[in-house]
């Protein structure tokens, strides 16, 4: 309890000059702050009413943070009338006083074993993970997805560079070629060509394979790769297997099968291009920063 407060329960029973002397406040700063009990009740309210949105918006996802809920808050898009934009510091604010708050949780898993490359091949990124456009420059990389009968899964990504978007991804039950194959097989279909891409990814073995090069070369992709062992030199693929991971399974282990597995999994990486607003993106979807470099872009003569 504040010291004004006290003051304000027991003025009725004690002089207020008294109590005030007793808490070592300025009657003055008593009277102030009992004038503007009706602004503090009607921001309670107002606060009050906020939380109850914050609250639907993080029952559909639980993983939402402060700044992904005040993008979704302030999106026009919702149907309401616009009004005054809400500010992410008194969402943050609210979230703490009502026990809301975006799932955290964080670990590091080594997945990629370091193997032996058939050919040179550079790191043309240098952990410049960004691109002027799209279609330009993309990472990518295999993750483990585990099983509770032992057994996993594994999920190869293609993501561009410029709008964070997944634009291809593969899952199979081995980690051959094939696996990260069908992935930029997938890409490719997504965008139409990948034609002077560069596609950046570690040293895993079926990167680095005879069968992987040929494909590039068959789609005119560029390969890039870091340094052997070093998860920096791929960050921005590492950090999407580890959001995925952290918000699919939170605090499980492993999937209870593979069929789950394949469900949820799928279900968020649609999501993920669709619903899940990205911090890179503006608090934008990847497609629709996707779209909104296009309409940015200037009309052809």
């Amino acid at each position: 309890m504040s010291r004004l407060q006290f003051v304000a329960d027991h003025q009725h029973a004690f002089e207020v000059k008294r109590l005030c002397q007793i808490v070592e406040v300025e009657r003055s700063s008593f009277y102030a702050w009992q004038a503007a009990a009706p602004t503090r009740a009607a921001r309670a309210a107002a606060d009050a009413a906020l939380a109850e949105k914050i609250r639907v918006i993080h029952d559909e996802d639980r993983t939402m943070g402060a700044p992904r809920i005040t993008a979704e808050l302030n999106d026009p898009t919702d149907g309401e009338p616009a009004g005054q934009p809400i500010n992410h510091k008194r969402v943050a604010r609210v979230m703490r006083a009502h026990k809301i708050a975006g799932y955290r949780k964080r670990r590091q898993v080594t997945t990629t074993v370091p193997q032996p490359a058939d050919q040179k091949v550079p790191d043309l990124l240098n952990r410049d993970f960004t691109a002027a456009a799209i279609n330009q420059r993309y990472v990518g990389d295999i993750t483990y997805l585990p099983i509770a009968d032992g057994s996993n899964l594994y999920l190869a990504t293609v993501i561009d560079c410029c709008s964070r978007r997944l634009v291809g991804w593969a899952i199979a039950d081995h980690m051959r070629t094939s696996l990260v194959a069908d992935a930029l097989h997938h890409a490719a279909a997504t965008r139409g060509s990948l034609a002077g891409a560069i596609f950046h990814s570690d040293h895993g073995a079926v990167y680095t394979s005879q069968d992987y090069a040929k494909l590039c070369d068959l789609l005119s992709v560029t390969q890039s790769m870091g340094a052997v062992g070093s998860s920096a030199d791929n960050a921005l693929a590492e950090a999407f297997n580890a959001t995925l991971k952290r918000e699919v399974l939170q605090d499980a282990h492993t999937w209870p099968d593979q069929a789950t597995c394949r469900r949820e999994v799928f279900r968020w990486l649609v999501r993920y291009n669709t619903t899940r607003r990205h911090s890179w993106c503006r608090y934008q979807t990847p497609n629709a920063y996707e779209d909104t470099l296009a309409a940015t872009l200037p009309s052809a003569a």
